[in-house]
């Protein structure tokens, strides 16, 4: 499955992000390390750098990008520009047939001549400690055959140039020129349960707790704001729940019925209103996010997904799937306060070493 324009999540070639990005390097890492990673490939940043270099498509996005500023007229114009210039640019020959390869790859390893994939961007400054770039680019699910997922990827490539993207960019100071993307397939989870955890309390920074958040179907929902989910708060240490907030959710996303994209549904009155994930695994979910944060020395904010299907095609005993992680960007940035001794010194000593990565 290996290329330069692919690389499969579980490759022991080097996951550097210079050619991956940070979430398609973070994907083989945890791969690496035994977590449970649905199984996809990336497409690297050689595969757009080669699309750039078709057809004087450099030339032209650098074109549009002169002069850029924040207003928003401006921006609208020049980012449809941007994007539909990438989009019609034909994908090149040596890129579609690693891209076709690696997809016709996967569907034999987990038993499916036309599995369903996620296609998510992973840009060179997305995910990073200092500039996170969380959900400026576009992601397509439930992609179904070669051709969907070759143009899926156009269409993430194309995303680095959405207005929000842009604006982001210039409210932070980052380049606008200059930028790569790399792109992560993935197979999909048929989510009974989606969320997000972060190894703090994002309340107030609090490095002994685990924060869970769980919606019906898939997380997109809760990412978009149209769900509150459910909250579980829980002791990093002793891996308890010390605090549970259930939320009425009245929507979910699912499956589309033909199993081509995604179809929104009405909750029954029956689930609205219960827990949508029972204790064990809340459990699971935070032991995952400390294994995440173990494995990076530092706090991690993860997405993760409870399989319907344990046991299926990717040969995964456990329900729940890790399918990003990322560093903690918000209460990570700020100074901590030192810690002063007191009575209480060698527990306080030993709960430090326990809850703080990589001292």
């Amino acid at each position: 499955m290996n290329s330069p324009y692919t690389l499969a999540f579980d490759s022991s070639a080097e996951a550097g992000t210079s050619r991956l990005g940070g979430k398609c390097a973070a994907l083989i890492v945890m791969t690496r390390a035994g977590a449970p990673v649905p199984p996809g490939f990336v497409v690297t940043m050689d595969a757009f750098e080669a699309l750039l270099d078709r057809g004087g498509l450099r030339r032209a996005v650098d074109a549009a990008l002169a002069g850029l500023v924040a207003d928003s007229g401006a921006v609208a114009a020049r980012g449809a520009e941007i994007r539909c210039t990438v989009i019609d640019q034909p994908v090149p020959s040596p890129v579609a047939s690693a891209v076709t390869a690696a997809y016709e790859e996967l569907c034999r390893a987990v038993g499916c001549p036309d599995v369903a994939v996620a296609v998510r961007s992973s840009a060179e400054l997305e995910d990073l400690t200092e500039a996170s770039c969380a959900g400026q680019h576009d992601t397509f699910l439930w992609i179904r055959g070669a051709d969907a997922v070759l143009g899926a990827v156009r269409r993430c490539w194309a995303s680095l140039w959405t207005d929000r993207a842009i604006i982001y960019r210039v409210a932070r100071g980052l380049p606008q020129r200059g930028l790569r993307m790399a792109v992560a397939v993935q197979q999909m989870v048929d989510a009974r349960t989606s969320g997000a955890a972060v190894t703090v309390n994002p309340a107030d920074g609090d490095p002994s707790k685990i924060r869970v958040e769980a919606i019906w179907g898939l997380g997109q929902l809760m990412v978009s704001g149209e769900v509150t989910p459910d909250a579980y708060l829980v002791d990093k240490v002793l891996l308890s729940t010390v605090r549970t907030t259930v939320s009425p959710k009245h929507q979910e996303l699912v499956p589309a019925p033909d199993g081509h994209g995604l179809a929104r549904r009405v909750v029954e009155e029956g689930r609205q209103q219960v827990p949508c994930l029972a204790q064990g695994e809340v459990v699971e979910i935070a032991r995952l996010a400390k294994t995440a944060e173990r494995q990076y020395g530092c706090p991690q904010d993860i997405e993760w997904a409870v399989d319907k299907h344990p046991d299926g095609s990717t040969g995964m005993g456990a329900s729940v799937r890790l399918l990003q992680t990322r560093p903690e960007t918000v209460w990570s940035s700020r100074p901590r306060t030192p810690a002063r001794a007191s009575h209480g010194a060698g527990v306080s000593s030993i709960l430090d070493t326990l809850l703080r990565p990589g001292r």
